[in-house]
């Protein structure tokens, strides 16, 4: 089977801010660390309609399933997901080594963005990243 990208041309105009969901065994199991003002490329399935930062439309794949978006900018906000579906603003979310424990350069913790005050661990996290122009959906050919 034979498999190429088809990217749509978008006219240009403003900046997109586009949620992703950072989804819990899959970004602890092989999640890179991420952090605000970092550019990004992250594949991606999507997941339901679009909505506000604290829903996202699409989550990170890394296992089994061939990403349907490609979502490439920079990162302008990061936030941890409490177990009530509150989002908490984060400073970094550590990549999935730290978080599990086994990184020996990174202890995993999650902090408030500007004041450095730990907050409690998470995993489940949202990036909005900030992109040029709204991603185009990946089409398989064959």
């Amino acid at each position: 089977m034979s498999r190429r990208r088809q990217h749509s041309q978008l006219p240009a105009g403003p900046a997109v801010d586009v949620v992703v969901h950072l989804s819990g065994w899959e970004h602890s199991c092989c999640g890179d660390a991420v952090e605000r003002d970092q550019l990004v490329e992250l594949g991606c399935l999507r997941t339901g309609p679009a909505g506000p930062v604290g829903s996202a439309a699409l989550t990170r794949t890394h296992h089994h399933l061939e990403p349907e978006v490609d979502v490439c900018g920079r990162v302008v906000d990061l936030l941890v997901v409490r177990p009530g579906g509150e989002p908490e603003p984060v400073h970094r979310v550590p990549g999935g080594r730290a978080l599990r424990g086994s990184d020996p350069d990174d202890d995993g913790h999650l902090e408030q963005p500007w004041t450095g005050t730990e907050v409690a661990a998470g995993e489940e996290f949202l990036v909005v990243v900030r992109c040029p122009t709204r991603p185009p959906l990946r089409s398989t050919l064959r």
